[in-house]
């Protein structure tokens, strides 16, 4: 809407810019008038073809006997006049001096358009803001007023304890003097900690729903621009905005923009960036009282931000908003669901049960991919069914049916997947095997995936050496298979993956005796950590760490190559069952090994209620990951 007020402003202008100038240089006339010779004009006076004469300084105006018009200049050393008057002809002479209005607009239009165009271009380069070209250090804090689409905190669920935490700050405000005549006085700041996707924006959206006071929000990019000093000016004017409106809230969205360490950049002390911070620490806690403005900030990378911001009097509380448990995304998928119609066989604690690691967003994307779903085929309502395919595309990408795969890149693929899941079945500490496939997801021509029971919250040794054996058991597979000189790229993804686990056992968790405890991950050359310089490692160090990363690998592969040697029946016959049927849950996968048929006449094979999604949340945090002909595993971020 502002654009296309800005856009009809500037149309009218020039309009109305044209149309002056049109009037005062008499161009309109001229327009209009056909131009002739002057020896023609003279000949049609001899001749008496001419009817009315205009003179207008060097122009002559003129019609002939039909009534039309003409125009000529006259030379300066003619006369005309007199033969005119002679040959009886009307003349009519038009004063050539303008009004002192005239001449004064005239001269004054080309400074017009170059202010015009000047307004223009600057108030592009603020980006619309708000004052225009003059203001640069005008806050685009917006107030927010949400008539439609009103968030409160019946729409957020599944973060129980950060929600208690921010409902106080709301009761502060209606009821001040409950904590005032205990001596409690209102929080200065709340600050906003956890994974993209949990909610923060959230919950200070249902803040601005319930509390009742002026509500603004800006994010932290818009602070800063490319003149110096602007976004220390826009700070002190969004603080005078929210004095005016006391009380009040001011949200800042990724504050990590402005708020890093200071000193750790480029520009010493007239960086703008550290200006602006600087500005935003004495505008919160500073000489003068700030009263009645409460800060909400959220961001995911709280490890970069200044410790000065970080003390309480800025920011009195920082609350973790991290991924909910079963019970919060039950109480999410509802929340999401509301306004869609689920079939009677949707039970949302058991999608709940298979989705642990997922975020807020996470959820809310599963619901509308099963609404999607159903919608493609037709259903009235969503079924289970839905959010199952939903989940798998969620999980391992969207099938790609149209690849063509020859007969012997199937068979590689197929007896590479069942190499994953019959390791992962043998070994007990490795999390239960969800779903086996060799249609083509994502970049993957097949995965195995891999579920624990519950939300994960700690890696043990012996659980990653079983997760690296598992990991392994592709190549391993494909050399039993076909021998060393015809294996494929295809356990690509299974190398990075387990040497990303392997090392972090190495250098981060302290799981090697011949390492020892020592985090060496943030110890190699040039390391600047929290602004304190770093120190190499020596080369020994180095040639040490990689023997051990090695030493855990090939005993990981060695694990897995003895266990598919020992159970070679059990692993042909799923290869053969996943060239059958392509794919394989958790309980098939079972039976196959066993030899059964997949299913029988009173179990159709949906083990839903014992799917669950790989935890993405685990300390330390973990991630599917795929690769052509390769397996999905979790790998812990390194």
């Amino acid at each position: 809407m502002g654009n296309a007020r800005n856009i009809a402003f500037w149309l009218v202008l020039f309009l109305l810019i044209m149309a002056l100038f049109n009037l005062f240089s008499g161009s309109g006339n001229t327009l209009q008038s056909k131009s002739v010779k002057y020896s023609e004009f003279v000949t049609a006076v001899e001749n008496g073809g001419v009817s009315q004469v205009v003179l207008d300084g060097e122009s002559i105006r003129y019609r002939d006997a039909s009534g039309k018009e003409f125009i000529t200049i006259k030379p300066v050393d003619a006369e005309i006049t007199s033969r005119l008057i002679e040959k009886g002809v009307p003349v009519t002479a038009e004063s050539q001096e303008q009004s002192g209005f005239q001449t004064f607009l005239i001269s004054l239009l080309p400074f017009l358009l170059l202010i015009g165009v000047w307004i223009y271009f600057m108030n592009r380069m603020q980006g619309g803001g708000k004052g225009g070209a003059m203001g640069f250090g005008k806050s685009k804090a917006k107030m927010l007023t949400e008539k439609h689409g009103r968030v409160t905190f019946d729409d957020v669920a599944g973060i129980d304890e950060a929600k208690e935490e921010l409902q106080e700050i709301v009761e502060f405000l209606r009821h001040p003097q409950k904590f005032s005549r205990l001596g409690g006085k209102i929080p200065k700041g709340a600050l906003l900690v956890g994974p993209p996707g949990t909610g923060k924006t959230l919950l200070a959206r249902a803040i601005a729903g319930e509390a009742g006071v002026p509500f603004f929000t800006i994010s932290g990019s818009d602070f800063v621009e490319m003149f110096v000093g602007v976004g220390a000016s826009r700070v002190r004017d969004m603080f005078e905005q929210a004095k005016k409106n006391a009380p009040c809230i001011v949200f800042i969205d990724e504050i990590d923009a402005v708020g890093r360490h200071r000193g750790a950049g480029y520009g010493g002390g007239n960086d703008e960036r550290e200006q602006t911070l600087n500005q935003l620490l004495v505008e919160m806690d500073g000489f003068e009282a700030n009263e009645g403005v409460i800060i909400l900030a959220a961001t995911n990378r709280k490890d970069v931000l200044d410790p000065a911001l970080l003390r309480p009097g800025r920011f009195d509380r920082q609350v973790t908003v991290g991924n909910p448990d079963i019970k919060g995304r039950e109480k999410i998928l509802g929340v999401h669901a509301r306004k869609t119609p689920l079939g009677p066989d949707v039970d949302l604690r058991i999608i709940a049960r298979g989705t642990p690691g997922f975020s807020g967003a996470d959820l809310a994307n599963l619901v509308n991919e099963a609404a999607l779903t159903a919608a493609r085929v037709g259903r009235r309502f969503v079924t289970m069914d839905d959010f199952e395919q939903a989940k798998d595309k969620v999980m391992m990408g969207a099938e790609r049916r149209s690849m063509v795969l020859t007969d012997e890149q199937k068979e590689k693929t197929a007896y590479h997947e069942a190499g994953h899941a019959v390791v992962g079945l043998e070994l007990p500490k490795c999390d239960p095997v969800y779903k086996a496939t060799i249609i083509p997801r994502g970049g993957a021509l097949g995965m195995v995936v891999s579920l624990p029971e519950i939300d994960r919250l700690n890696w043990h040794r012996s659980e990653c050496e079983q997760k690296l054996a598992m990991t392994m058991a592709g190549k391993a597979a494909e050399i039993l298979k076909y021998g060393e000189d015809n294996v494929s790229n295809g356990p690509a993804g299974d190398i990075q993956q387990a040497s990303g686990l392997a090392r972090a056992m190495v250098m981060r968790w302290g799981m090697s005796d011949k390492v020892g405890n020592v985090d060496y991950e943030q110890a190699h050359e040039g390391y600047m950590g929290n602004g304190a310089g770093g120190f190499s490692i020596s080369a020994h160090t180095k040639e040490l760490i990689e023997d051990e990363v090695k030493r855990l690998i090939d005993e990981a592969y060695v694990m897995a190559h003895k266990i598919l040697t020992d159970k070679k029946e059990e692993w042909e016959r799923l290869a053969k069952g996943l060239l059958e049927y392509e794919t394989l849950t958790g309980e098939e996968i079972m039976r196959v090994v066993r030899g059964e048929p997949p299913s029988s006449d009173d179990d159709d094979g949906d083990t839903a209620g014992d799917e669950i999604k790989p935890s993405v949340t685990a300390i330390p945090k973990t991630k599917p990951k795929s690769s052509p002909g390769g397996g999905l595993e979790p790998e812990p971020s390194t």
